[in-house]
């Protein structure tokens, strides 16, 4: 039976909002399209304008040499410019068209992609594991993390996921854990270093992993830290923190912390990186991890405040499956809650602009040069959150009067833009479906203008909400 209520919900709630037309070939079997898009590897982004991290950290290279030199100089000279200054002007050089260039080629591939399940899943991980670009280098290597270790990874196992993400450059300097150096560590005994970071390892506890219920104690995080200190970097440069393939992760044996370490209370005698992997491979099985995972894939695909109910099927079928992500997106979309009314939840601006962007068939690259700003105005910077926890994901969190006002100057700017050639009154049913109310039918025909039926419908409840 073709049901438009429920075509609507898979194409919003667990997409990026349809496109015209999209919800006819859903309706036949909305659950079946979405769980057809996790067969297969996760789409990946090719396109020649975007680097790799390798190349990005040997401009980061050259970077902190350009900024060495002008230290330097200034020293010699006396000279009125900080080497901080010449730094964040350098980066935003250097990296600034390297950001918009990920941004829009992430826009191009959610505005146009017939998986658009795939690509929530895809923003959901990379926002579990968020790295931010407001701490300078991540500037320029956002964007290949997220191609490079969370989207090949999306369809496969939690523990190749969480190995991946902790291992990449990107998390490495952006938790400080790249020059971690253990206290009884070769490089300890020899040289001056910054000593053992915990950042890394309490955020691996806390947020991607246990949660912050998880079990484990202030202790757990220091020994854990010392199990992953020497998790590094490669570089060119010399000393004990230097070697290996530059912009790859490298483990540094002088700066390891030596001997066994105890965390949540199993004792870990292996060597060098086998240590850490190995404490990562029982945290992606702790049954704490697999109820922390559920429950934040619920509050993202399905409400708010999820029923615990719904949080232990989820929470079992990751559990069941030793972490098969594929297994446990068919168990949220199994789900009985993840298709009931009203669409409660509200999105978030990067979930609107998207969801904009393939209802108009808006371009998101050339002309659209401008596209990345959108997310900026509407005050979410792609990969910039305040803090390692990333984007909050309630609706509380986003529907403030100030949002609101922002979107509907958006949407009125669309109206202003698109209204004379587009029909928003027939184009609404096609977005939709059976979640289009008799309110906003009555809204839209009563508009003066195509432009302000076009506002109306991208303000309209049942498009900002999913």
């Amino acid at each position: 039976m073709r049901d438009p209520v429920v075509a609507a919900i898979a194409a919003n709630r667990f997409g990026l909002g349809a496109r015209p037309g999209e919800l006819d070939n859903i309706a036949g079997d909305p659950r079946g399209w979405l769980t057809s898009q996790l067969t297969g590897p996760a789409p990946l982004i090719i396109d020649p304008a975007l680097r790799n991290t390798v190349y990005v950290m040997s401009m980061i290279e050259d970077m902190r040499s350009i900024n060495r030199d002008a230290r330097t100089h200034a020293m010699k000279t006396g000279g009125a410019m900080a080497v901080a200054d010449v730094g964040r002007v350098s980066n935003g050089a250097v990296f600034g068209p390297q950001y918009v260039a990920e941004v829009l080629a992430r826009l191009q591939q959610g505005a146009t992609t017939d998986r658009p399940f795939v690509e929530r899943i895809v923003q959901f991980w990379s926002n579990h594991f968020a790295v931010s670009v407001d701490k300078g280098d991540l500037l320029g290597l956002a964007g290949c993390y997220e191609r490079e270790a969370i989207r090949p990874h999306v369809l496969g196992d939690f523990s190749e996921l969480l190995l991946a993400a902790e291992t990449h450059p990107a998390m490495l300097m952006y938790l400080d854990n790249f020059r971690s150096t253990g206290p009884q560590s070769q490089a300890a005994r020899h040289v001056r270093h910054g000593g053992i970071n915990e950042n890394l390892a309490r955020e691996i506890l806390e947020l991607h992993t246990l949660g912050v219920d998880g079990g484990y104690s202030q202790a757990d995080v220091i020994a854990f830290a010392r199990v992953i200190s020497g998790w590094s970097i490669g570089t060119t440069e010399g000393g004990f923190a230097g070697g290996g393939l530059p912009g790859t992760f490298d483990f540094k044996p002088n700066l390891h912390e030596p001997g066994a370490q105890q965390v949540n209370g199993r004792v870990y005698g292996q060597n060098g990186q086998a240590q850490g992997r190995a404490v990562l491979d029982d945290l992606a099985r702790s049954p704490a991890t697999a109820h922390h995972i559920a429950t934040k894939l619920a509050r993202h695909f399905i409400a708010d405040e999820p029923r615990e109910d719904t949080v232990r099927s989820i929470a079992r079928a990751f559990t069941g499956s030793n972490g098969h992500l594929p297994t446990v997106y068919r168990s949220v979309v199994a789900q009985a809650q993840a298709w009931e009314q009203p669409l409660s939840k509200y999105k978030t601006p990067s979930d609107y602009v998207f969801c904009v962007y393939r209802a108009l068939d808006l371009p998101a690259s050339p002309p659209g040069r401008g596209a990345q700003g959108i997310f900026n105005a509407l005050g979410q910077r792609t990969w910039m959150p305040t803090s390692p926890a990333g984007y909050p994901d309630r609706s509380a969190d986003w529907d403030g009067g100030s949002a609101l006002m922002k979107r509907l100057q958006w949407a009125g700017q669309m109206g202003q833009r698109l209204g004379a050639r587009l029909d928003a009154r027939a184009l609404a049913p096609r977005l939709l479906g059976g979640t289009l109310t008799a309110a906003t039918r009555t809204a839209l025909s009563r508009a003066e203008s195509g432009a302000q039926a076009l506002t109306l419908l991208l303000a309209s409840p049942e498009f900002m909400h999913r």
